[in-house]
């Protein structure tokens, strides 16, 4: 039997002003709902997931039930931009961090559980996680991880028959999930704003440290601190609007320093391409629409460089805010030419990927499906389309996407693009499978019954979403219709 056994967390090297010492509080009656066992093998690559991992001592410690937990748990405190408005204060409201675990690399992990109960900032809430939830976000972490995009992993997820109270009564489960760090956004503006500017620095070479190494000879180490973490997060929201991943609340609290994919609540794929889109029921406004999380990390990259204002020149700060959407539009661009199955960048290639969208919009095409079978076009002027891709509009292709498909091909040609090269390098690119609302939620339909095999099956598919295989047939479809009435909310 593999006991699992945490080192103290390096977060602790930090002044406890940072963070509060905190114990979960235990369920009735835990049990396994999932076991990420790839992930685990990466972490303990000597145990056996089943038999060694999934054990009584186990369960208790993943579920917040162990009788002592060494080393001493934390909850940290940060502050954020909640849709725009200032909140002085929020933190680890319903996660708790144990410590940190080594991969088989030697790399440090922060394991942490979300939903084992309150801390000092849980606020009005109950610190609890419901089973919705927790499913959306244990799939949606090894989804995005399968996908290449930056993100939080999910370790382990339990359960307990304990009532919590949402909506609606739904019962409880904790999440394990873990990261090289949590640190957000909104841990710098709420030493920024209660005016605590050692305390800032220290937080800031705590992160070059052990986390941008690189910076430590720079002229100015927080000037290429501020770089790296635009950088990265252009990276990856850029590889969200090319996936057509919706966060759904890209508030600075859910913004990792380490440009990882943070916090899922009400996130959702792209079904029909909309570029107006809201996943978030609560967002009534729209703030995070699709199409608005460019500039929503512009603004949410700005809000940051304000807490550097002590550590770097004025003039330094606001130019690398006015450049961070050129940073974006170049990792943008090359996302999207990967995905067309482009070889050469070309000066036309921002109207190229522009009006393809503006093609697509209103047409109630798939977004995934169709990257997924514009691989099968030929280069050929004249050739038919393939039936695959027309079949996603309903009333054949529109007049303007089939100027466009010419438009395409023409580039192609021009490049010597060989098709069936350029086929398999667009098929590594565009994945056939993502997590989409509906088979989250049937997913979740069984687990609510006890059968929780849907969500392992669910886990080994979008572990590997480029590769077609027959046993996952039903998850590579359109959504159907009644998915369009699917609700998800901040509570989600």
């Amino acid at each position: 039997m593999h006991t699992l056994n945490f080192r103290q967390p390096r977060f602790a090297e930090l002044p406890n002003t940072f963070y509060s010492s905190v114990a979960p509080e235990p369920l009735d009656s835990p049990y396994w709902i999932a076991l990420n066992h790839d992930l685990a093998a990466e972490l303990w690559p000597s145990a056996n997931p089943m038999a060694d991992l999934q054990s009584a001592e186990n369960l208790a410690a993943l579920s917040g039930c162990a009788e002592h937990y060494t080393p001493q748990p934390l909850a940290t405190v940060y502050s954020g931009h909640q849709f725009g408005v200032y909140v002085p204060r929020l933190g680890d409201g319903r996660a708790i961090l144990l410590g940190d675990a080594a991969d088989s690399q030697g790399k440090l992990w922060e394991i942490q559980l979300k939903g084992a109960g309150k801390t000092p900032y849980s606020r009005f809430a109950d610190g609890r996680a419901v089973l919705r939830s927790s499913i959306r976000e244990y799939l949606c972490c090894e989804a995005m991880h399968g996908l290449g995009i930056p993100t939080t992993r999910a370790l382990a997820l339990t359960g307990s028959n304990n009532p919590v109270y949402r909506e609606e009564v739904e019962t409880a489960a904790v999440l394990t999930r873990i990261a090289p760090s949590f640190i957000r956004f909104g841990h710098f503006e709420y030493l920024f704003y209660t005016g605590r500017e050692d305390e800032l620095k220290l937080l800031a070479d705590f992160v070059i440290r052990h986390h941008y190494p690189e910076c430590t000879e720079a002229d100015n180490p927080y000037l290429l601190l501020l770089e790296q973490i635009g950088r990265r997060t252009a990276q990856t929201v850029a590889a969200w609007q090319c996936t057509g991943f919706c966060h759904g609340v890209m508030n600075t609290d859910n913004m990792s320093v380490l440009g990882l994919t943070l916090d899922y609540g009400p996130f959702g794929f792209l079904d029909a391409y909309d570029r107006r889109h809201i996943c978030n029921h609560s967002d009534r406004e729209g703030r995070y629409a699709f199409n608005a999380q460019p500039y929503i990390a512009h603004w949410n990259m700005a809000a940051l460089a304000q807490c550097f204002e002590t550590l770097i020149p004025e003039a330094e700060l606001n130019l690398l805010i006015e450049q961070w959407p050129t940073v974006f539009q170049t990792a943008y661009l090359k996302h999207m030419r990967l995905k067309l199955g482009l070889l050469a960048e070309q000066a036309d290639d921002e109207e190229l990927v522009a009006d393809l969208f503006a093609a697509l919009q209103g047409q109630q095409a798939d977004f995934t499906l169709f990257f997924r079978h514009l691989s099968l076009l030929s280069n050929a002027h004249g050739d038919p389309l393939p039936s695959a891709l027309s079949a996603l509009f309903a009333d054949g292709i529109p007049q303007q996407l089939a100027l466009w498909l010419g438009r395409y091909r023409r580039r192609l040609r021009a490049e010597n693009n060989e098709a069936e090269a350029r086929a398999q390098r667009m098929n590594r690119t565009n994945p056939l499978y993502v997590l989409r609302n509906h088979l989250a939620e049937q997913a979740i339909a069984l687990a609510k019954t006890g059968d929780y095999r849907e969500i392992e099956r669910l886990r080994r598919c979008l572990a590997d979403p480029y590769r077609e295989r027959a046993e996952f047939a039903d998850f590579a479809g359109p959504a159907p219709a009644w998915a369009a009435e699917i609700c998800v909310s901040c509570s989600s």
